[in-house]
């Protein structure tokens, strides 16, 4: 189910044309992988909807048993109540990263991995632990002391795990803004829809919106959830559009000017550091964890995913958006970077003999489109092609003058 950042793991899509196996003589030589944290339960500020909901339907108990509900609404006539706590993982989500630390380790089997990063964030850095100890084993329990390390989420740390901590002009208003816009126009007709099969429970548009999120965290914690199917197709197509408008918004391209572009390119400055090897100390293997803004600032940075004309909080809905934050970053979620040399095989562009850059998306490839010179095979291009691409972001450093222009003046 299409549940926009708040939707379960699930594979990317593969692109038409695009092969999702490299050939035989190609080796990956380098990977740096990007994880957000496993399903979680929902934020404190989303929980009071659903708590508010669950008191809404109780004291309405009675019409409730008088109404002739239809069948997807029929769990009603039983009561709803909700245990959710907020903000930590759910079983649901350890699950997805002592997985995904396995499958890691059967997918690259001779890289090296002397080191896991991870936001200062309960969720995340539980996130990291379980990846570590389904990627380790055992051995985790006397590696985690020496290889575990932390990078604060705070006002005082510039990093770019969390860009937008550091930067005094951003805002998360920026996105929710566009959300209570498009609140406005969806929610009414479905609190309406409803209220009349629920007569005497007077549902507000807040209360849908409880029902929405109760729908994608009972998934998250639970792995099912009655109210999933009370809504329409549609209505579900809404609330995935909403998600995708904040995420836009406040980490992606309706954040003013390029604002989203430059807090992204901290990340990419890291990316090309390390598969340049700029700084000498290059390793194998980066295994870091945070968030499904610090996936989606990147590809701001990159120039992927954007849709022309941007996405508009009055709408429509467009089925064809590039932004889907549903496929790009589900809980989970893993934007993986490799490097790779092949013997023999060449790819597109001057450089198709050297080293070679590609883009897994949630074990998709997610082809790299604003490179001058794409690999139509594999979605990849060459490294040096890469850097020239996003040379401005590869550059870009915190502090500097295009980032006090755009964040304010740098202060820690």
């Amino acid at each position: 189910m299409r549940l926009g950042n708040l939707s379960p793991y699930q594979k990317g899509p593969v692109p038409h044309g695009i092969e999702e196996t490299l050939p035989e003589d190609c080796e990956v030589e380098q990977v740096m992988l990007m994880h957000r944290h496993g399903s979680r339960y929902p934020l404190a500020s989303e929980l009071v909807f659903i708590t508010n909901l669950v008191s809404k339907l109780a004291n309405a108990s009675k019409a409730i048993q008088k109404a002739r509900l239809p069948t997807n609404l029929a769990f009603l006539k039983d009561g709803y109540t909700s245990t959710l706590g907020h903000d930590d993982l759910t079983a649901p989500g350890r699950m997805q990263l002592f997985e995904h630390g396995v499958d890691f380790r059967l997918k690259y089997p001779t890289l090296e991995v002397d080191g896991i990063l991870a936001g200062l964030q309960d969720r995340v850095v539980e996130s990291a632990q379980w990846f570590a100890q389904g990627y380790f084993g055992r051995a985790w329990t006397a590696l985690n002391s020496t290889m575990f390390s932390t990078i604060g989420e705070d006002a005082k740390t510039p990093s770019w795990i969390t860009p937008m901590d550091t930067c005094a002009d951003w805002q998360y208003d920026f996105g929710n803004n566009a959300t209570i816009e498009w609140g406005s126009v969806y929610l009414p007709p479905i609190a309406k829809r409803l209220n009349r099969l629920l007569p005497g429970v007077s549902l507000s548009t807040d209360d849908v919106h409880g029902a929405l999120y109760a729908c994608a965290y009972d998934l998250a914690a639970l792995g099912t959830s009655p109210w999933c199917e009370a809504f329409t197709p549609s209505e579900i197509e809404d609330f995935e559009y909403e998600l995708d408008l904040l995420m836009d918004g406040a980490f992606g391209y309706n954040l003013p000017g390029s604002m989203g572009e430059v807090l992204g390119s901290l990340y990419v400055s890291k990316l090309v550091e390390r598969f340049t090897n700029s700084t000498g100390d290059a390793k194998p293997a980066y295994l870091e964890f945070g968030h499904d803004t610090t996936i989606d600032l990147a590809l701001t940075a990159l120039g992927l995913a954007k849709d022309t004309p941007p996405l508009s909080a009055t709408g429509p809905v467009r089925a064809s958006r590039k932004w889907r934050t549903s496929q790009q970053v589900p809980f989970a979620a893993q934007m993986l970077w490799e490097k790779f040399t092949c013997r023999s095989s060449t790819f597109s562009g001057s450089h198709a003999r050297g080293p070679q850059v590609r883009l897994l998306l949630n074990d998709a490839p997610f082809p790299l489109s604003t490179c001058a010179h794409m690999d139509k095979k594999f979605g990849s291009c060459s490294l040096e092609d890469f850097v020239a691409s996003h040379k401005a972001s590869a550059e870009r450093k915190w502090g500097d003058a295009v980032w006090n222009a755009t964040c304010g003046h740098a202060a820690l």
